[in-house]
C-alpha cells in the first residue's frame, strides 16, 4: 500500500518536472505554442499550471517523509538546513556561469550586484520552510485556517497596498513595490522591469500550495478504501476550481502575482490528475509510462537545477553568434519541423537529455537529497 502511494506520488512529481524542462527550454527561432508560454499576465496556460504542481507534490512529499520522535530541536534544524541550501543553489543558479565575455572578447566576473535574489528554487525553499513548521505544530484544523486567512490576506493586502487603481498591475502592485524597496531593481526579474514573478509577498499565497499537498498527502495515508479516495479527491478538485474560477471574476487568475483565485484553481487541477494517477496506477494496476516519469520524481530538484545549468552552458558556445542551443533549434529542429512544432520538439529532446541523467542517477540507485 505504501509503496503504491509513493509511485504515485514520484509520477506526480516526475510529470511536473518533466513538463517544467519543455516550458522553460522552447527551442529558438520560432513562437511556441500559446499553451506552452506563460499568460501574459491575467489569465491561464498549462505553462501556468506546472510550478504550483510542484509545489503541491513538496507537500504531498514532506506528509509522508514526517517521521514521529524526531526531537524539535533536529526537525527545525534539518528544515532550516535544507532550506537554505535550496536557496542558496538558486541564488547561484541565477549567478552562474559567474563570469561573461566582454566586447573585446574576455571574460570578466559577473557583478553579484546585479544577481537576481528570488526565483523558482528560492521560492520553493521558502514555502517548504514556512511549510514544514506549521504542518509540524498545527493541527488540520489550523492549518486550513491558515490558508484561508492566507489567500484573503493576500487579497486585501494588495488592495491596500497597491498603488491606487494600479492594484493588479505590473509595477502597481504591493508585491512589486515592496520587492523593489527590500530587494531593488537590479536584484529583481530582469524581464519584469520592476516586478518578480517569484517576489516576497507573492510567496504567501503559493505556501497555500504546499500547504495543500501535505494534506492531500495525509488524507492519502488514511484513507482505507482507494475508489472512495478518488471520489473524494476528484470532488475536491472540482469544488477548489470552481471556487477559483468564481473568485477570478473579481480577483483575476495571474500566475505572475499568485493570485488568490490562482492558488485555488491549481490545487484543484492537482487534485485531479493525483485522482487520476491514483486510479491508473493503484487500482487498474498500470505501469506504461510510470517509469519514464518515476525517473524524473526521484531527483527532481537534482534534474531540474541541472536542465536550468546545462542549457546555460550551451548557450556559452556560440556558432556563428549564436549560443549552441539556440543554433541547434533555428538551424536543425526548424530546419526538419518548421514553427511551433519544431520548437516543441527541440525542448522534448532536451528534456529527454535530462532524463538520461536522470536514468543514470536512477539506475546507480542515487537519490540527491538536498
Amino acid at each position: 500500500m505504501k509503496a503504491a502511494r509513493y509511485t504515485s506520488l514520484d509520477v506526480f512529481r516526475g510529470l511536473t518536472v518533466c513538463v517544467m524542462i519543455v516550458v522553460n527550454t522552447a527551442g529558438a527561432g520560432a513562437e511556441p505554442f500559446a499553451t506552452l508560454q506563460h499568460a501574459k499576465w491575467f489569465g491561464f496556460t498549462l505553462a501556468d499550471a506546472v510550478f504550483p504542481a510542484f509545489l503541491f507534490a513538496v507537500g504531498n512529499a514532506m506528509s509522508f517523509a514526517m517521521k514521529p520522535g524526531v526531537s524539535h530541536k533536529d526537525y527545525l534544524l534539518k528544515v532550516l538546513k535544507r532550506t537554505a541550501i535550496i536557496f542558496l543553489l538558486g541564488y547561484l543558479m541565477y549567478w552562474f556561469p559567474f563570469v561573461h565575455q566582454t566586447a573585446d572578447g574576455s571574460w570578466a566576473p559577473n557583478p553579484i550586484g546585479d544577481t537576481r535574489i528570488m526565483g523558482v528554487l528560492q521560492r520553493i525553499a521558502l514555502c517548504f520552510g514556512v511549510a514544514a513548521i506549521v504542518c509540524r505544530y498545527l493541527s488540520v484544523k489550523y492549518l486550513i485556517a491558515l490558508c484561508v486567512g492566507l489567500l484573503f490576506g493576500y487579497w486585501a493586502i494588495l488592495m491596500t497596498f497597491g498603488l491606487p487603481g494600479q492594484q493588479l498591475t505590473p509595477l502597481g502592485n504591493a508585491g512589486a513595490l515592496l520587492d523593489q524597496a527590500m530587494l531593488g531593481i537590479n536584484h529583481m526579474y530582469r524581464k519584469g522591469h520592476g516586478y518578480d514573478p517569484e517576489g516576497l509577498l507573492s510567496t504567501l499565497p503559493a505556501i497555500v500550495n504546499v500547504i495543500a499537498g501535505f494534506l492531500t498527502g495525509r488524507y492519502i495515508a488514511r484513507s482505507a478504501s482507494k475508489p472512495a479516495l478518488v471520489r473524494n479527491l476528484l470532488i475536491g478538485g472540482a469544488i477548489l476550481i470552481a471556487a477559483g474560477l468564481l473568485w477570478s471574476l473579481d480577483f483575476p487568475l495571474a500566475k505572475r502575482i499568485w493570485t488568490s483565485s490562482f492558488v485555488l484553481l491549481t490545487i484543484g487541477i492537482d487534485l485531479v490528475i493525483l485522482a487520476g494517477l491514483i486510479t491508473y496506477v493503484e487500482i487498474a494496476g498500470q505501469t506504461r509510462g510510470t517509469r519514464f516519469l518515476e525517473v524524473f520524481g526521484r531527483n527532481p530538484l537534482a534534474i531540474y537545477l541541472f536542465s536550468e545549468l546545462f542549457v546555460t552552458v550551451l548557450q556559452l558556445i556560440k556558432l556563428n553568434g549564436e549560443g549552441l542551443y539556440d543554433w541547434v533549434g533555428i538551424h536543425v529542429f526548424q530546419a526538419l519541423m518548421p514553427g511551433a512544432i519544431g520548437s516543441l520538439a527541440c525542448a522534448i529532446a532536451y528534456m529527454l537529455v535530462c532524463w538520461l541523467v536522470g536514468y543514470g542517477l536512477d539506475r546507480k540507485n542515487i537519490i540527491i537529497k538536498i
